[in-house]
């Protein structure tokens, strides 16, 4: 979990990339307690998602457990995203972008980053932004 003070670095750099490349419904998963990222893509139809439903200063946290998610939420979705998620995360992660045909945005916070059934990987480094992107195979 991040921390108060913990701010993801290449978090502009990360949004911007996201700008340039998807429109419609972006998903930001597990956004816990920072929201560095969504901020940045205000204006845009993005839903943030969270094990509970609250409010983090303007964005709505849709709750939903992600080992069994609510599909309805990702319906839709060009891009679903997630900033420092677990390696069980992101084998979710994975499964869910594939079931609903969306590319997979994963900052990681180290070097831990899972292979995906499915899908195809892409490291991007942009700025001080370093992800990866997957998109499923088609």
């Amino acid at each position: 979990m991040r921390g108060a003070g913990d701010k993801v670095r290449g978090a502009a750099d990360i949004a911007s990339f996201i700008r340039e490349h998807y429109s419609g419904r972006l998903v930001e998963v597990g956004i816990g307690r920072r929201s560095d990222v969504a901020d940045l893509l205000a204006g845009l139809d993005l839903v943030a998602t969270d094990r509970e439903n609250r409010r983090i200063g303007y964005i709505e946290v849709v709750g939903d457990d992600i080992f069994n998610p609510n599909l309805e939420i990702y319906q839709g979705a060009s891009l679903i995203y997630s900033i420092r998620p677990t390696m069980e995360m992101q084998l979710a992660l994975g499964r869910l972008a594939c079931m609903v045909g969306a590319d997979l945005l994963i900052r990681p916070l180290g070097d831990e980053i899972a292979d995906l059934a499915r899908m195809k990987r892409q490291l991007v480094n942009r700025g001080w932004g370093r992800f990866y992107l997957f998109r499923p195979e088609r």
